[in-house]
C-alpha cells in the first residue's frame, strides 16, 4: 500500500480527532490546542484535574505493527512546559494505526516516564504483543482498540472499472 504524500499530517489530525471524540464520548469536556507540547485539553467528567494531552500517532504497513513508537525527550519537555504555564498535568496518548486496528493509549506522561523504554536522546513505546498485554493490564493505562477490516469503498460496474 502506498501512503499519500500528507498522509503523515493527515494521521496526526485523525488521531487528535479520535482522541478527542472518545474522551468526549466518556465524558470529558475536552478541546483542541495548538501549543508547543501539547494537542488537547481534557477535563474529566469528576471535574478533577486538567489533562495537558500530547497526542503522538504512527501509521504502520503491514508486518511492522510491533515496531516501537519513537518518543524524543524534547516532547516530554515540551510537555511538562506547556502544562506548567496552563495548569495542567501532562498526559501523552499513543495512537497505532495499524492494518487491522487503531489502538490508543492515555495515560500520565509520569507513568509514561516509568513504561517507556529508555535511549540517550529518545524513549520507546513498546509495541510487541508481550508490552501491548502489559499495557492492557496496567491500571494507569486507559485504551481503547478499534477493529478494521478490509472492504471495498468503491463500487465496481462490470464494464467500466471502479466507480469513483
Amino acid at each position: 500500500m502506498k501512503k499519500s504524500s500528507r498522509h503523515s499530517k493527515i494521521t496526526g489530525d485523525f488521531a487528535e480527532a479520535l482522541v478527542l471524540y472518545w474522551l468526549s464520548k466518556h465524558g470529558y469536556e475536552c478541546v483542541r490546542v495548538d501549543h508547543t507540547g501539547i494537542d488537547l485539553n481534557a477535563r474529566p467528567p469528576d471535574g478533577s484535574e486538567l489533562l495537558g494531552i500530547s497526542v503522538k500517532c504512527r501509521s504502520r504497513y503491514d508486518g511492522s505493527e510491533g515496531n516501537d513508537v519513537t518518543l524524543p525527550h524534547k516532547g516530554f519537555d515540551e510537555a511538562r512546559k506547556a502544562c506548567k504555564a496552563f495548569g495542567c498535568v501532562p498526559y501523552f496518548a499513543i495512537v497505532v494505526d495499524t492494518t487491522e486496528s487503531v489502538q490508543c493509549f492515555l495515560l500520565s506522561l509520569s507513568h509514561l516516564d516509568s513504561v517507556a523504554g529508555v535511549g540517550s536522546t529518545k524513549r520507546f513505546w513498546r509495541m510487541t504483543k508481550r508490552a501491548v498485554d502489559q499495557y492492557e493490564r496496567d491500571p494507569l493505562i486507559q485504551r481503547f482498540d478499534l477493529q478494521t477490516r478490509a472492504c471495498s469503498w468503491r463500487e465496481k460496474d462490470a464494464k467500466r472499472g471502479p466507480v469513483p
